[in-house]
């Protein structure tokens, strides 16, 4: 099943409406959607890595701008939207240590957080609900993000052609690897913090 679902995302990566989803994915991943952007770039940049820094253009500004609404829900909206969102994804009970450690090293928490596989709408409804400052939020947001899509543009640009040999071939292993990764992110956020 993950295999036809690769095989269908690189066909629609190379589709006319990649771009668009791209962005909304690159978007609600920094402020309420569970799906990382990498899913959309990585098929997308495989198959035309031509392309690749655009993806990451992209994506980066899309992440950015997603940031400010994550942001937003965590100053604004915390109690009506924030707090749900977190109950949800299960991270209510450490959120609240969670937010004091942002406040007090927002910069470092920003960037790991942009940059690392784990969920960054944490961390962007963590530094609305203590009022980080905005040039902080958005100086990581741009370093950390677009350090990790562009990381991801660089090498698929120059291996993509040995990355989709490589894929092809261990599949099954890299999926879930992906798959260890993205709950591991999860695991982190929910017990480490």
């Amino acid at each position: 099943m993950l295999r036809r679902l690769y095989d269908w995302t690189l066909a629609k990566a190379a589709g006319p409406g990649a771009l668009k989803w791209l962005a909304f994915i690159s978007f609600a991943d920094s402020s309420f959607f569970p799906v990382p952007p990498d899913v959309m770039q990585i098929p997308m940049s495989i198959a035309r890595p031509e392309n690749s820094f655009r993806y990451a253009a992209v994506s980066t500004v899309a992440s950015v701008a997603g940031a400010l609404l994550g942001y937003a829900i965590g100053a604004v909206l915390y109690q009506a939207i924030g707090v749900p969102l977190l109950q949800f994804y299960g991270y209510e009970d450490r959120f609240v240590t969670f937010a004091a450690s942002i406040k007090a090293n927002g910069f470092l928490w920003m960037l790991a957080f942009a940059f690392l596989p784990i969920p960054y709408k944490v961390a962007t409804i963590a530094a609305g609900s203590v009022t980080l400052g905005l040039p902080v939020l958005i100086t990581a947001s741009i370093l950390g993000r677009g350090g990790r899509f562009f990381l991801v543009a660089l090498v698929l640009r120059r291996y993509g052609d040995a990355a989709q040999v490589l894929i092809d071939k261990y599949f099954n292993q890299l999926a879930l690897v992906a798959t260890g990764l993205f709950v591991g992110g999860f695991v982190v956020v929910r017990y480490a913090l």
